[in-house]
């Protein structure tokens, strides 16, 4: 199988990769909203779908595009990537022993259909001391990560227990993605793609 990723992550690369999925990475041009953790779903979602949009104008989807965006939320608050190493640690030390919320808008657009989606996992932080904050600061992992961590990484040891899908947490939810490329028609035989096709209209 083969993709466009509509994202510059390398981790949603390398989780494509790992199940067998071939990907041309292009970044796209779309200006990501923000809002506010009641509007957290639709944000998601609405970036997902810009990015996915801005792509598949650019690229064509005679090839599946897939894109995603991934946010945390905590109290009435969505966490994005932190601008330093300070307010990294200020996002640490706020969900310290605490839990929230992983959401990751997808979508998916293949030969004129669009899929769209939000995966919700819960992620329980354990208690953090504050040097450990500041050690794991200094190794510049969490610095271009939402919620300043980065669970596949030194992050990991930050984290007590997870809810959900684990690869949601990281970027892209693999299993919820590969449903909705079978949805779309990928791997189907053209008569299987005008019958989906159909159904749409």
């Amino acid at each position: 199988m083969e993709v466009v990723l509509a994202s510059a992550s390398p981790r949603r690369l390398a989780l494509l990769e790992q199940v067998g999925i071939a990907a041309r990475v292009v970044p796209a041009d779309f200006a990501e909203e923000a809002g506010s953790a009641a509007e957290a779903r639709l944000v998601a979602l609405h970036n997902a779908q810009g990015k996915c949009r801005a792509v598949a104008a650019a690229v064509g989807d005679a090839v599946p595009v897939v894109a995603a965006d991934t946010i945390v939320v905590i109290d009435e608050d969505i966490l994005g990537k932190p601008a330093d190493a300070c307010e990294a640690k200020a996002m640490l030390a706020r969900l310290s022993g605490r839990s929230h919320q992983v959401m990751t808008g997808v979508a998916v657009r293949y030969q004129g259909r669009e899929l769209s989606e939000v995966c919700v996992t819960d992620v329980k932080f354990r208690p953090l001391e504050a040097e450990e904050i500041d050690a794991y600061v200094a190794t510049g992992e969490p610095l271009d990560k939402a919620g300043a961590y980065g669970i596949q990484g030194r992050g990991a040891l930050l984290v007590e227990q997870i809810r959900g899908c684990y690869n949601n947490v990281v970027g892209l939810p693999l299993s919820r993605l590969h449903m909705m490329l079978q949805e779309i028609g990928v791997g189907r035989s053209g008569e299987a793609r005008q019958k989906l096709a159909g159904k749409g209209k």
